[in-house]
């Protein structure tokens, strides 16, 4: 929307300010006139609301540069960009413009979390966008690969790192696949990646217990996720000293 209608849509809120004015000093206006022009001007500074939150946030964009990985997915041998490495370089851009940002959980299918983000601008407009991920705790193959809190955890994150992207059309300097990685052919990456995460000797035995019952992956393969779960063993064993 131009400038000029945004100056007339401030007229009209304006002039209603000035009818409503005149129509409370009169006082043969009833009642159910009041509720009327009141109900308009909610409208029209609805409107005029709106017009200011996509304003800001061509605004916004049109500051923004594409933005660098940060991060590496060993087992898909693909860079992406972590929340934390978008967060810090838009939040300065977002919030100059009068956004503000908040997520929550909603109500979802079966097997998966909601994650859900509210944008509000300082104009009064807010915005809601969800995106749905899967939470089964379950591999390429369909074999569990983490337990179901950790799916959950690991799918709010995911969560809101796309949505952070999505909602700004952020461009990332490399092509971003790492919420693809359960698509290798035996789900190695998708072990890897949930023994990596695992905070302490039960999230580890969980994953041991899961993997033992798994018929992939195989080979050299399982043996790369054998080492991995060793290695974590080690990291967590000594952490806890």
């Amino acid at each position: 929307m131009d400038e000029s209608t945004q100056v007339i849509i401030k007229q009209e809120s304006t002039t209603l300010l000035e009818i409503i004015s005149s129509a409370a000093k009169d006082k043969s206006t009833d009642v159910a006139k009041m509720e009327q022009l009141f109900s308009l001007y909610e409208r029209v500074q609805a409107r005029e609301s709106e017009v200011e939150f996509n304003r800001a946030m061509n605004a916004a964009q049109s500051d923004m540069r594409r933005i660098a990985a940060d991060a590496t997915n060993n087992q898909t041998r693909s860079q992406y960009a972590t929340y934390a490495g978008i967060d810090r370089v838009i939040r300065p851009i977002y919030t100059k413009h009068g956004f503000s940002l908040s997520f929550d959980t909603g109500d979802s299918p079966q097997d998966m979390v909601r994650v859900v983000c509210y944008v509000s601008h300082s104009g009064g407009h807010s915005r809601q966008y969800h995106a749905d991920i899967p939470a089964d705790g379950k591999g390429a193959k369909g074999g569990d690969v983490m337990t179901k809190t950790h799916a959950v955890g690991s799918g709010m994150s995911y969560g809101m790192r796309y949505l952070l992207k999505m909602i700004f059309n952020v461009a990332i300097g490399l092509d971003d696949d790492d919420g693809n990685s359960a698509s290798g052919d035996d789900g190695t990456a998708d072990w890897i990646a949930a023994i990596e995460s695992a905070m302490d000797r039960d999230g580890l035995g969980a994953i041991r217990a899961a993997l033992k019952d798994s018929p992939t992956p195989t080979g050299a393969a399982r043996t790369k996720v054998v080492s991995a779960w060793n290695a974590r063993l080690k990291a967590i064993s000594g952490e806890s000293k």
